[in-house]
């Protein structure tokens, strides 16, 4: 019973650890529920009253969540320069507290300067942060002068506390949360191979079902490995050893999402599109007769695909003995031709793919756990090891140039954002006090929030929209809560707490969650501050209706930044990244020189995650444009099927200067042009619609090959390797055209204005 408890414990404990990536925001809602708590202890034994316990607690939650700096030194300047930017802004506050002009022009001034900081980075936009919450913080208390120096006090004691519990009780470095993002890359991986065990069993009924877990599994784990490789730099030794993990981490990335689409076409009447697994509601391919539930190579394939879970989820400290190394050593056997069992062409396809899944699970092994056991190694896992030691040698600590062509003045984004929220506060400062004198500051705040992380008209808009649900939803909770607080001081103080901490945990999941959490949680600071009233939970409503729609109509009559725009010039990074991409991967295999193709792949990834990002208000479920909404998530989900191909590429080039199995082929170079100009006419059209040329359309990639004169590529080429990459880019990139109305060579018609 024990060893099944142990078990279940540890199962349930690698999906929430799959759910959160590095613990993330678990350690993020510890570290500032545990400053807040450790502020109002210290100010509880020095008797200070509860009006500057609320200011000390604010105060510890804005020092805590305000700093994002990943080094130790770096987050200690920062709260030290916090602390007399937060002494300066709640004594001004205080001073101005009756002087109602001077005090509103100088809360302008400071909104502005605050978003204008942001240019300098992690640093400017946290004591930005900090100068505008602790002066809301003194609008919020009420702070006069004469309680101006017990504020100052309880202030001080919040940036110690929250200086502790930083350094000392729940530190934040980029060793440990990196550490953290390992255990979360493997949880996921796990959770993807068990996924992928579920498709090969799937009844056709349950497909539908099964591929939308595999969408999700496969984008949480391309998440996990963006966050692991935010955090190479700060939380790893050296550029070397950086640069080994990225490349284990992206080796098992791309392992295991081609792995899934070799079940899926395995599994499928006809070879099935690998947009199916990134368009989602995608048409469910017909299921075919090559996997039979009965069959010698589908009971040999469930086996195996079960060893890969086992291999990937088992810990190096459980490997004792020799079965999992002739595990492992049957799964990279299938790497050899003369290891497949006799199936159809596409089931061996699948085997081949288990082979370098397993592979690439051997070398995230090598470069996270370090050298292990070799006694037990089979000649294919001997090989698997000296094509890792050869690519080891040739990683160098190569800088790349990170140029900054930002734009200056006025189209600067800080520049542009701290003019619009400036006049969004300041018509929310004359609306809110019509609305109520003394908490006018509501509508304020509320529109300064919907401008964080935005940057354009419709991101602000669909913000304003979830933080008003929220607010709304959070009202409710606060009235049902006041009542059950009543006038226990500490009760309502732990349920502050309680909600602090799920406002931080669901903050990356849900705005609209947040904002309930916020909104709750301030109906019991109200009830501590003996200020609670319905008809002032009903203001917060009004107040936050008036901040978002005040936030709204900046972002449209001030520098405005239309979401078409938006998503234009950021659809125009896709296709230069995903054309810098498959040149430099074609070229390498053509016998090109070696180049890091792996950064290359991740600013694509990066570039597409800021696209999605960007189309949210195009694909929300509140947008009118039903067509529009179904064409924008076709393309993107398009580009994501080009990215996918554009990483296998990748990760095959990066092979070809290290493997003695795998060698360049010149006559790739004359299929990658196509590509690429192809890529170059869309991006063209892209910035200007009366671009001229046209996409090329014709023979297939093989075609082309077979027209050099050397007949069908060989098994064992790279030819072989990256053919079906070639020809589902060449197809994508092709297909991109219709959606975004670009003219295709050979296709007659008239074009329609581009969606």
């Amino acid at each position: 019973m024990s060893a099944v408890t142990r078990r279940t414990r540890t199962g349930t404990w690698d999906r929430f650890v799959a759910s959160d990536p590095g613990l993330l925001r678990l350690m993020a809602g510890l570290r500032t529920v545990g400053a807040i708590a450790f502020t109002l202890v210290v100010l509880a034994l020095l008797g200070t009253d509860v009006t500057h316990m609320v200011a000390g607690a604010m105060t510890a939650m804005v020092s805590t969540f305000a700093i994002k700096e990943k080094e130790v030194r770096g987050q200690a300047i920062t709260l030290a320069l916090g602390l007399p930017v937060a002494l300066a802004a709640i004594s001004l506050g205080a001073l101005l507290h009756h002087q109602v002009i001077a005090g509103d022009m100088f809360f302008i001034a400071l909104i502005f300067g605050a978003v204008y900081s942001r240019r300098f980075g992690d640093r400017g936009t946290a004591l930005g942060l900090i100068g505008f919450q602790v002066y809301f913080v003194s609008l919020f208390v009420g702070a006069t002068g004469s309680a101006l120096p017990s504020l100052c006090l309880s202030l001080a004691v919040a940036f110690a506390c929250s200086a502790v519990v930083r350094f000392a009780v729940v530190p934040e470095t980029p060793g440990r949360d990196l550490g953290r993002l390992r255990v979360a890359f493997r949880a996921r991986l796990a959770q993807l191979v068990a996924t992928q065990m579920e498709l090969l069993d799937a009844a056709p009924e349950q497909l539908e079902k099964v591929l939308d877990e595999l969408r999700r599994g496969t984008a949480r784990l391309h998440e996990t490995a963006l966050m692991i490789q935010g955090r190479l730099e700060e939380g790893t030794p050296d550029a070397a050893t950086a640069t080994l993990v990225q490349r284990r981490v992206a080796d098992a990335e791309i392992a295991a999402e081609r792995l899934g689409v070799l079940l899926l076409n395995a599994r499928s009447a006809e070879r099935a599109d690998t947009l199916t697994l990134h368009l989602p509601h995608a048409p469910v391919p017909a299921t075919g007769t090559r996997i039979r539930a009965e069959d010698d190579a589908t009971l040999t394939l469930r086996r195996d695909l079960n060893a890969l879970h086992l291999l990937v989820g088992r810990p190096v400290a459980d490997d004792r003995g020799t079965g999992l190394a002739h595990v492992r050593n049957r799964l990279l056997g299938y790497r050899d031709e003369d290891n497949l069992p006799r199936a159809s062409l596409a089931v061996q396809d699948v085997f081949r793919g288990i082979g370098e899944a397993a592979r690439a699970v051997l070398g995230l092994r090598l470069a996270l756990d370090g050298p292990q056991d070799e006694s037990d190694d089979s000649p294919a896992t001997t090989r698997s090891r000296e094509e890792f030691d050869a690519e080891d040698i040739a990683i160098g600590a190569e800088e790349s140039d990170d140029s900054d062509d930002d734009p200056s003045g006025l189209q600067r984004p800080t520049t542009r954002a701290a003019f619009q929220v400036a006049v969004g506060s300041t018509l929310a400062i004359i609306g809110g006090e019509f609305l109520s004198t003394q908490r006018w500051y509501w509508a304020v705040l509320t529109c300064w929030v919907v401008f964080l992380n935005t940057a354009s008209t419709g991101e602000i808009l669909v913000k304003g929209a979830r933080r008003l649900l929220g607010t709304v939803l959070g009202v409710v909770a606060g009235v049902a809560l006041a009542g059950l607080v009543g006038n226990h001081t500490w009760l309502a103080f732990a349920l502050v707490l309680v909600f602090i901490f799920a406002m931080f945990f669901t903050a990356p999941l849900s705005y609209a969650l947040m904002s309930f959490f916020v909104t709750a949680m301030l109906g019991l600071l109200y009830t501590l501050l003996n200020t609670y009233s319905l008809s002032v939970l009903w203001l917060r409503i009004e107040e936050t209706a008036l901040g978002a729609a005040c936030g709204i109509i900046a972002a449209v009559l001030i520098l405005p930044v239309n979401t078409d725009r938006r998503t234009d010039e950021l659809l125009n990074t896709v296709l230069t990244r995903l054309a810098d991409v498959i040149s430099a991967s074609v070229e390498q295999l053509s016998g090109g020189p070696a180049a890091d193709l792996l950064d290359k792949a991740r600013d694509l990834d990066t570039a597409l995650d800021d696209l999605r990002a960007s189309t949210q208000p195009l694909t929300h479920p509140i947008t009118p444009l039903r067509g529009r909404r179904r064409t924008v998530r076709y393309l993107v989900a398009l580009l994501e099927t080009c990215a996918y191909h554009a990483r296998s590429l990748a990760a095959t080039a990066e092979l070809v200067p290290y493997s003695k199995n795998v060698a360049a082929d010149p006559r790739l170079e004359r299929a990658g042009l196509r590509i690429a100009h192809n890529i170059e006419v869309i991006a063209g059209y892209v910035a200007d619609d009366k671009a001229d040329g046209e996409v090329e359309s014709g023979a297939s990639i093989a075609s082309m090959l077979e027209a050099e004169g050397s007949g069908a590529p060989r098994s064992g080429t790279v030819t072989y390797r990256v053919l079906r990459h070639l020809q589902r880019l060449d197809e994508g990139v092709v297909g991109l055209a219709r959606p975004l109305d670009v003219p295709v060579a050979g296709r007659s018609g008239s074009r329609t204005p581009r969606v």
